[in-house]
């Protein structure tokens, strides 16, 4: 049980000494959200394209968790269309900050990479998702343990698994059971879950690794793309981007 708690508090202890010492402290308000320079001018970029993006949330939550968002953009199209999830307003939010643009202040780091012609076939389900995502209305949004933003990105990405994609362990709220389900098979068909309702679960899965969900500090361990998973610092080894 110690060697258990020190491996949930440690990284944290990390994650918030790191936020203490960077510049994460800053005026959210006029924190930079500007293009990071991540995707290709639209015009430059004939075909389609998928990418999931995922930043250190605002202010002191950072600490603990990212804000996940999706960018889309179908063959020929001359613009990208992003969708978000926040606390803001209606919670889906489309187009509300530049396609790769920093989250007040953090660049983003890349977590799904599809393009071409598989990008093509996907996007039709992934705007199908959010068209229909029962959580849209004014006060649906919660931070913990959802639905947030990554409950939102974990439904399109449950929608199509042929993205293999994970979201890291920092993506508290990605266990939230949307659809009401405690256990079944995972997203890519691999593995099993039990989630009682986003506060404590446990995934078992090739694509998804092992995870460990108590009360939204994941921990766990990828076979396929060797890392552990840790709360507050996320993954420590291979890359989690698919391409």
């Amino acid at each position: 049980m110690l060697i258990f708690l020190l491996l949930l508090v440690g990284p944290i202890a990390v994650s918030g000494a790191n936020h203490l010492v960077g510049d994460r402290r800053e005026n959210w308000q006029t924190a930079d959200r500007s293009s990071a320079g991540l995707l290709p001018k639209p015009t430059d970029h004939s075909g389609a394209l998928i990418r999931v993006f995922a930043a250190r949330t605002v202010r002191w939550r950072g600490i603990f968790a990212v804000h996940t968002w999706i960018v889309v953009k179908e063959r020929g199209a001359s613009r990208y269309s992003r969708y978000d999830y926040t606390v803001w307003g209606d919670p889906i939010r489309i187009d509300g900050f530049a396609p790769d643009g920093r989250w007040f202040g953090t660049v983003p780091e890349t977590i799904v990479g599809v393009d071409g012609d598989k990008a093509e076939e996907l996007i039709p389900r992934i705007r199908s998702v959010v068209e229909t995502y029962k959580f849209r209305a004014y006060g649906d949004y919660r931070p913990w343990p959802g639905p947030n933003s990554n409950t939102f990105i974990q439904a399109i990405l449950d929608a199509v698994p042929e993205l293999n994609a994970v979201l890291p362990p920092t993506a508290v709220g990605k266990d939230y059971s949307y659809r009401g389900n405690w256990f079944g098979l995972t997203p890519s068909g691999t593995g099993v879950f039990v989630s009682l309702g986003g506060y404590l679960g446990l995934t078992i899965g090739w694509i998804e690794g092992v995870e460990l969900n108590f009360f939204g500090a994941f921990l766990g361990l990828d076979i396929r793309r060797p890392a552990l998973k840790l709360p507050g610092i996320g993954r420590l080894g291979m890359a989690l981007i698919q391409s």
